[in-house]
């Protein structure tokens, strides 16, 4: 369906955009945020229809505004700080000029969904509704998931052009990478309640493979065994050997440390070597190190209930057989 795959591409761009803003900030390199003024500009022009400029061009250093649209009398201030102060030091410039605008605030790398419940002084009287007049890339996604396919086909088109992210060309797509950004969507944080066990004792083959410490981390996620199930299941309807693939590719470094280190120095140099080749694949949408780690212990945990790493005291090779 075009529509959702126009609606993923344009969450995938807005989403990269707003992380390494938020990235690069922490860093005090700015050069996004200034670039981020333009692009709002022409976003927004093509989201609602309305003529914005950048003030800057109009009237050099315009005190607490970033963009006006005097047509539709409008006033936009675009910021990656996302605070009451923020929005209340912009309201109470020197906006006199502007009798009568209305006021919208753009929160271009967090949320703002808390702002948008409080009350804001408003000296100059501008028109100002915080629930409505605050956006943030939630609030826009929503807006964006509703608009008529001709209108969603042109802002897909458009942060094709602004947003290339282009990969690296000596990175190359994997499977691997896919379904982990399908597992950064999932709530992990559930209690799966009723779990049913694969067809043995997974407890017996921590003991056999002498898996000491990393006993804790098996027995927190191989109660998602049977949503791994779910989501392998869909993803191999998108074409054969999908999820064996990703199995067989967290064997292979299982296989090649062998008997070098300990049972559990193993485990966990899986789990870094598999999520280095995340890092290093060219479809991996970027997503804080801490979730990356645990969609990736939560895989490797699943091989290890499959039988597709260490040893299964029964001679199974594979858990579903």
């Amino acid at each position: 369906m075009n529509r959702q795959t126009y609606f993923n591409f344009i969450e995938e761009r807005l989403s990269f955009l707003a992380y390494r803003i938020e990235m690069r900030g922490g860093l005090n390199i700015l050069d996004l945020n200034l670039h981020s003024e333009n692009f709002y500009l022409h976003f927004f022009n093509l989201l609602f229809g309305w003529e914005l400029q950048n003030l800057n061009e109009v009237k050099e250093n315009a005190p607490g505004i970033d963009l006006v649209d005097a047509t539709n009398k409008i006033i936009v201030q675009v910021s990656a700080t996302a605070t009451s102060q923020k929005i209340e030091s912009a309201l109470a410039k020197d906006l006199s000029g502007y009798k009568g605008y209305d006021f919208k605030f753009i929160a271009i790398s967090k949320d703002a969904a808390a702002l948008r419940t409080k009350t804001f002084l408003n000296p100059h009287n501008l028109r100002f509704s915080p629930n409505e007049d605050i956006y943030d890339m939630k609030s826009l996604l929503k807006i964006i998931s509703s608009l008529d396919i001709d209108l969603l086909d042109k802002v897909y088109e458009f942060l094709k052009k602004e947003i290339k992210h282009e990969p690296d060309p000596e990175k190359i797509e994997l499977n691997l990478a896919t379904i982990i950004n399908i597992l950064s969507r999932e709530d992990w944080s559930q209690t799966v309640m009723g779990f049913e066990t694969v067809p043995y004792d997974p407890e017996i083959k921590i003991s056999y493979n002498q898996l000491d410490t990393t006993r804790v981390l098996i027995d927190d996620y191989k109660i998602h065994y049977h949503r791994i199930d779910k989501i392998y299941s869909d993803f191999d309807k998108q074409g054969v050997n999908k999820s064996l693939s990703i199995l067989n590719g967290i064997r292979r470094e299982y296989l090649s440390l062998g008997a070098k280190v300990s049972p559990d120095q193993c485990f966990f140099s899986i789990i870094d070597k598999v999520k280095q080749i995340v890092l290093d694949s060219a479809n991996y949408i970027a997503i804080p190190d801490e979730e990356l780690v645990l969609c990736v212990e939560i895989l490797v945990v699943d091989a290890f209930i499959r039988c597709k790493i260490f040893k299964n005291p029964s001679g199974d090779t594979d858990a579903r057989t």
